[in-house]
């Protein structure tokens, strides 16, 4: 920092919230060793919240214009990656959730393409969709450690999300696209009371918390196409 004042300083602060988030990585990859899967999607959980908290402060209090030296942009793609590509990849592939000798492939399946989706400058229309499956792979994780399907569907449905990376279908962004904004807020809030729920009661809710979990997941994959084109 080129002048260490308040102003510099508390601004700063917005960037050491964000690798805050790298720190939840590494405590949610040591979790998932250990496989309590709870607890890592606890860590993960702390990151998202930290992912959604620091862009809206960084813009408002100007952190890019007042420390052009730092890149918010980059620090914010590094420990997303951690948090959405990295430590899912290995939740699924150590998780034995799918057929014996894929996991690994898997997991491997999962940082590439995810790596190749954070490197894309086009993930985003202007209207602020994604483009193709936006390498959530910590809520996939989630709910394959939540639904726990046959080896098989497990498979398939890690394969048919990578793919689905790639293809460009609108998904959208709860906190930025400005169509029905205030009900996408609103669903999300609901999904994250329901989604703490069942993370302390070990993956293992009430059976209305989990249909009412994918009952919003469909919403959220298919909410793009109500989307009013650019």
């Amino acid at each position: 920092m080129d002048h260490f004042d308040a102003r510099t300083v508390g601004r700063f602060s917005i960037h050491v919230l964000t690798a805050a988030g790298a720190a939840c990585a590494l405590l949610a990859l040591m979790a998932a060793v250990a496989q309590h899967w709870a607890g890592m999607f606890a860590w993960l959980g702390l990151a998202l919240a930290v992912d959604a908290a620091d862009g809206p402060l960084a813009r408002r209090l100007e952190v890019a214009k007042i420390l052009p030296r730092w890149s918010g942009e980059t620090l914010d793609l590094v420990v997303d990656f951690a948090t959405y590509v990295f430590v899912p990849a290995y939740a699924i592939a150590a998780s034995g959730l799918l057929p014996a000798g894929l996991g690994a492939p898997a997991g491997v399946l999962v940082v590439v393409t995810g790596a190749l989706y954070f490197a894309d400058r086009a993930m985003k229309t202007p209207d602020n969709y994604f483009r193709g499956f936006p390498a959530l792979w910590n809520v996939a994780a989630f709910y394959l450690l939540l639904l726990r399907p046959a080896p098989v569907p497990a498979a398939v449905s890690v394969a048919a999300l990578a793919v689905l990376t790639f293809v460009p279908f609108p998904f959208i962004h709860p906190l930025r696209v400005r169509r029905y904004r205030a009900f996408n807020l609103a669903v999300l809030a609901l999904w994250a009371v329901l989604a703490v729920a069942a993370i302390a009661l070990d993956l293992l809710p009430p059976a209305w918390v989990t249909v009412a979990l994918c009952l919003i997941a469909v919403y959220v994959v298919c909410a793009g196409y109500f989307r009013t084109r650019p």
